[in-house]
């Protein structure tokens, strides 16, 4: 099929595409037709910094996943009851990167059908139905996933009596802030008072649902000891831990292979979700879990299939990614390249007093505009011109948190030093002249 001129591109996709399917820039979208590593091509070759696509983990296209997922393809891939040799060496691969409790591994097709499923083992393990989550989380696009994201269940249908909502534990705009002497404790005991409450009516929780580093509440580095006081609390209730690392697995922080290992060795999920960065852009995810709640999974005495999940192909695309991380040592490459980034983002705050905060570890960091740093009032307009600024420099960057104030940065691992330079210059341009021009977006509307 001939390629399409981008305006027929947009007219084709208008029609036949669903409109709540949204377009990055969709005032003016860009039309992508190849990528390679951090960088994404126009249909005219011009080249964007790419500091958007957390899926794409070990750099857009890379030959080494190309290469293992085409020979693969052309050798095998059938249904996933028929027994092949790379779910299991895909799965003892996994399991050599978590605690030994975390033995059991059900694989699915992305970061939405693992939660569904966490849900599901949960709920079978302790026989109780509530959930816990935390304020502001999104943990995926199924109905039974929408009721446990405040994100999204508070623009729809509002939240389900079995829902329970404890405070992001967020120490720069939070109930508990930076100056607290133990946040961790404090922002756990909001967890504890939520449970009691929850006994008061006669409930009984099942899970306690949250992102390792919470991405869409602001990019939140969970305060030290917060996880472990959590698991505590939840499990003396009879309900389990579930530590979603759909956006925060596979090295991205570099310190750990995992963001939950943040939190120290003594502490240990109870179920462990994956999806985005685990097949480069190949839908691939995962639940790990212990064999005691896989064990009540499987009393139940109902199959479970799943038609795609871990079928030859996407394993072995796992495999070369697991491979790629290790040979390329992104791990390091995210922290090297995180902390230098990070810095200058520190120094440019030091410039520019509409900078409110800088956060996170690795490459998954956080710039958060405000326009007042005493009041730390959300700088949701200029964020939206700064990104909007940021593609006319051929840099995309997209935004966060509960009032989208947040500059976000999950880049490919390949991101590289030159590429973080280039990005804090281009910031600093833009609030220099917005600055110099008098610019006032939170007055106006851009």
């Amino acid at each position: 099929m001939d390629e399409l001129r981008k305006e027929e591109t947009l007219a084709w996709r208008k029609r036949l595409i669903g409109q709540s399917c949204r377009l990055f820039y969709s005032d003016d979208p860009v039309k992508i037709v190849r990528a390679r590593g951090q960088y994404l091509f126009d249909e005219n070759g011009e080249r964007y910094l790419d500091c958007i696509s957390n899926v794409h983990h070990v750099g857009h296209c890379h030959p080494s996943v190309t290469k293992a997922a085409a020979a693969q393809m052309d050798l095998l891939n059938t249904n996933t009851r028929f027994l092949h040799d790379t779910i299991v060496q895909y799965a003892d691969r996994l399991a050599a990167t978590l605690p030994d409790k975390l033995c059991v591994f059900y694989f699915v097709n992305s970061g939405s059908e693992a939660n569904d499923l966490a849900l599901r083992l949960a709920q079978q393990y302790t026989q109780h139905e509530d959930v816990i989550v935390l304020d502001h989380a999104y943990h995926g696009h199924l109905m039974s996933l929408i009721d446990i994201s405040p994100y999204k269940f508070r623009k729809l249908a509002g939240q389900k009596e079995w829902v329970h909502v404890a405070p992001l534990p967020d120490t720069y705009r939070g109930i508990y802030r930076e100056s607290h002497p133990k946040p961790g404790q404090a922002y756990a005991d909001t967890v504890k008072d939520l449970i009691e409450e929850v006994h008061r009516k006669g409930r009984k929780i099942s899970a306690f649902f949250a992102e390792s580093l919470p991405s869409v509440g602001g990019q939140i580095i969970l305060p030290q000891g917060y996880s472990a006081k959590v698991a505590e609390y939840v499990r003396s209730a009879g309900g389990v831990f579930v530590a979603d690392e759909v956006q925060t697995g596979f090295g991205r922080l570099g310190s750990h292979f995992w963001a939950f290992q943040q939190q120290g060795e003594a502490f240990c999920p109870d179920i462990v979700t994956m999806g985005k960065p685990m097949g480069n852009g190949h839908p691939l995810a995962c639940v790990a879990t212990t064999a005691e709640i896989a064990g009540a999974f499987t009393a139940n005495g109902v199959e479970y299939f799943n038609t795609f999940g871990g079928n030859p192909v996407s394993c072995a695309i796992g495999l070369a990614v697991l491979d790629v991380i290790e040979k390329e040592d992104l791990r390091g490459n995210a922290t090297r390249v995180g902390a230098h980034l990070k810095d200058l983002l520190t120094k440019l705050q030091t410039r520019h007093q509409i900078i409110g905060d800088v956060r996170g570890i690795g490459l998954m960091l956080g710039l958060e505009l405000v326009t007042d740093r005493e009041q730390r009032t959300p700088a949701t307009k200029t964020a939206a011109w700064v990104v909007k600024r940021l593609k006319e420099d051929n840099i995309f960057v997209s935004t966060d948190g509960p009032w989208e104030s947040v500059l976000k940065f999950k880049p490919p691992m390949c991101f590289s030093m030159e590429d973080a330079e280039l990005v804090v210059r281009c910031i600093d341009r833009i609030l220099t002249d917005m600055e110099t021009s008098g610019l006032r977006l939170e007055k106006e509307d851009i």
